[in-house]
């Protein structure tokens, strides 16, 4: 079996040094690979069927990573797509519960919806914050600001104390952080951060009964039979979450389907014990040179206040880094190593 180095450095090849994959992730070679057939089968007037399948593909490996069956997952384009479906099963009058200053898409179809009672706490008070009459917990795992991750363990126990839902982004966290699908009512996450994906793919996780989700943007990709359900009226439903989807970009997941072969190719455990020890390689560092990042131990976003003003400086010196709030923000991933953190940490103490 190849090495984890091996394998990384056969996929990638960066021309500068990369550490904002919280923004967006390095193409793996893979992908890219299949992002040109994709494009030269269209080019070319051939059947689109591989592609279709590249869909189905991409469901099951998500599924498998979220341990769930593929009945369970969705495939759409967005995680605000996914919120708004969750917003449109809300009864008027319902609270939602949130964190303060998480990512939009998490929040704002809920305040979109107008008659609906959003309230917003700190990320640390969130568990404690849930109360009879709450509906439902809508929450990042790991904040895209910072890279604080919430405790969803104790998120899951209140909520079920008080019969409340849970909606769980892993934008942030799916391709680092172990996924469990039972463990909340819904989940969701893009592709294109920590599954190397290209942008354009989003999947939800729901229950077996599909919670209280109604179709309501269903097309014909939502039928039981979808090339029998092109014209009129869907008359019959996929049985499956599929009946969730949206029409598939799909040279989107021809590419998806090369990354996430590689993220399980490389297993999650060990992408986690490669990304953290960077980032805690980076938090001992930042403290030499008298810096205190955001607290977000066990995370690989590590951001530092004050110095987001720097980003333009460090653009231009060839480190990709984000400025986020004023905070510089930092994100380590399989694609990089110590000398990584280390010229960061040389720019920072010029």
């Amino acid at each position: 079996m190849e090495t984890f180095e091996n394998l990384v450095r056969a996929e990638f090849a960066p021309k500068h040094t990369y550490l904002n994959t919280a923004s967006n992730a390095l193409l793996p070679a893979r992908a890219v690979t299949a992002l040109d057939r994709a494009a030269r089968l269209r080019a070319e007037g051939g059947a689109l069927d591989p592609l279709f399948a590249d869909v189905e593909a991409c469901r099951a490996a998500y599924a498998r990573l979220a341990g769930v069956p593929a009945e369970r997952v969705a495939a759409g384009a967005t995680v605000a797509l996914f919120t708004s479906l969750i917003a449109a099963s809300l009864p008027p009058g319902a609270e939602v519960l949130t964190a303060e200053d998480d990512f939009t898409s998490v929040l704002n179809p809920f305040h979109a919806r107008g008659d609906l009672k959003v309230r917003a706490v700190p990320l640390e008070r969130i568990a404690d914050a849930v109360r009879p009459g709450t509906a439902l917990v809508a929450v990042s795992a790991a904040q895209s600001a910072d890279g604080r991750i919430a405790d969803l363990a104790e998120l899951r126990e209140a909520a079920r104390a008080h019969g409340a839902r849970t909606y769980v982004d892993f934008s942030q966290g799916a391709g680092w952080l172990p996924l469990d699908g039972d463990a909340y009512d819904y989940s969701v996450a893009i592709t294109f951060k920590w599954l190397l994906g290209p942008h354009g793919a989003a999947f939800l996780v729901v229950p077996e009964d599909f919670g209280d989700l109604a179709p309501v943007q269903a097309s014909w990709v939502a039928g039981e039979r979808p090339w029998d359900s092109c014209y009129g009226p869907v008359t019959e439903l996929a049985h499956s979450a599929r009946r969730f989807d949206s029409s598939p970009a799909l040279f989107t997941y021809a590419g998806l389907r090369a990354s996430l072969e590689l993220v399980e190719e490389i297993g999650v455990d060990t992408v986690r014990a490669h990304d953290l020890a960077l980032a805690d390689r980076f938090r001992a560092g930042l403290a030499e040179l008298g810096h205190e990042p955001v607290p977000a131990p066990g995370s690989p976003i590590v951001s530092v206040p004050g110095l987001g003003r720097l980003q333009p400086e460090l653009a231009k010196a060839g480190i990709a880094v984000s400025d986020r709030a004023g905070n510089l923000r930092a994100s380590f991933h399989l694609y990089n190593t110590a000398a990584d953190v280390d010229r960061l940490l040389d720019a920072l103490s010029g």
